[in-house]
């Protein structure tokens, strides 16, 4: 067994796993300074059914504020969240719902809302696989993140999810520094503190009910990948249509590229079904594009000899 197929011991022997160890081998010819890799986050490093771990974070919140103001469980959109009413919320839609939670939290200053997601993840179950929210992540991607950053890859995480909200924990669950996250990203109001005691105004920056830009999905997320981090990668994982341009933008280089499509097709050990981007409608299901473009297909069922990682990890 070769270094890298001991580094991806979660990988079972087979082409995708010859694919990832091909490109990793190719990529130490790649200068460093081009030695990108950015992944998705929902569904590709971590588990995002049956919710999103980013709305159960939310509906958290919301239940507490309802505890301390119980007109909030009349809006519409709260009235959905808190009786878990899906075909409301089918209706709502998702772009509809995001916008009426990230109220929830306006005036909050960044760092007091990253308090609040590490607490929550501090203490949330997922409700069905019965392990701690933090230990969903996915053991065969984070032994391919450390591989990667073994051979001095910049590893990013261009995420459809709320830029601050994966911030928050990206240090501690993959070993990302929250500037090499790409989001969708809040607007934010700057202000001075009047209530200083010493009668000098603090600069305070407060999150608003807006969101900067286009949800970071489709074209969005090469766009933000530029805009923010001003290189290409030449790995891209993802696992939905949103992931799509950014997969073929990785794939499409001069230098070796890869493009990693995770399908999941294990209910036993996960769940079963079709990814599909958040803020827009699929026109083809997006495994039918990766095997049409020659994307590294990876299947969770026969693929994965081990699906989750340890709740106890940190920053490498």
């Amino acid at each position: 067994m070769t270094g890298n197929e001991q580094r991806l011991r979660s990988w079972r022997p087979g082409q995708v796993r010859d694919a990832i160890t091909a490109f990793l081998d190719s990529a130490r010819d790649v200068a460093p300074r081009d030695r990108v890799a950015c992944f998705d986050n929902d569904g590709t490093l971590w588990c995002e059914r049956p919710n999103y771990p980013q709305l159960d974070f939310f509906v958290d919140a919301l239940r507490a504020r309802v505890s301390e103001d119980p007109s909030l469980a009349s809006t519409t959109e709260f009235a959905a969240l808190l009786a878990g009413d899906r075909a409301a919320m089918g209706e709502l839609g998702l772009t509809r719902i995001a916008m009426a939670l990230v109220g929830l939290f306006a005036g909050t200053t960044p760092e007091a809302f990253a308090i609040e997601v590490r607490d929550f993840f501090a203490r949330a179950t997922h409700p069905t696989l019965g392990r701690p929210v933090r230990a969903t992540t996915y053991q065969p991607m984070l032994e391919l993140v450390d591989a990667l950053r073994e051979l001095d890859f910049t590893v990013c995480l261009a995420t459809g999810g709320g830029t601050e909200f994966v911030r928050a924990i990206s240090q501690d669950l993959y070993g990302v520094p929250p500037e090499a996250v790409v989001g969708t990203m809040v607007t934010y109001t700057y202000s001075a503190d009047p209530d200083r005691v010493d009668g000098v105004p603090r600069p305070v920056l407060r999150r608003a009910t807006g969101v900067s830009g286009d949800v970071n999905e489709g074209p969005a997320k090469v766009s933000n990948i530029q805009a923010q981090l001003g290189r290409r990668p030449i790995l891209a994982a993802g696992n939905s249509a949103g992931d799509r341009e950014m997969l073929e933008w990785a794939a499409g280089g001069d230098a070796p590229g890869l493009a990693v499509l995770v399908d999941h097709d294990d209910a036993a050990r996960e769940f079963s079904y079709l990814s599909e981007a958040g803020s827009f409608t699929d026109t083809e299901p997006i495994t039918t594009i990766g095997a049409r473009q020659g994307w590294t297909v990876v299947s969770m069922a026969k693929d994965w000899a081990t699906v989750f990682g340890d709740a106890t990890r940190i920053d490498p």
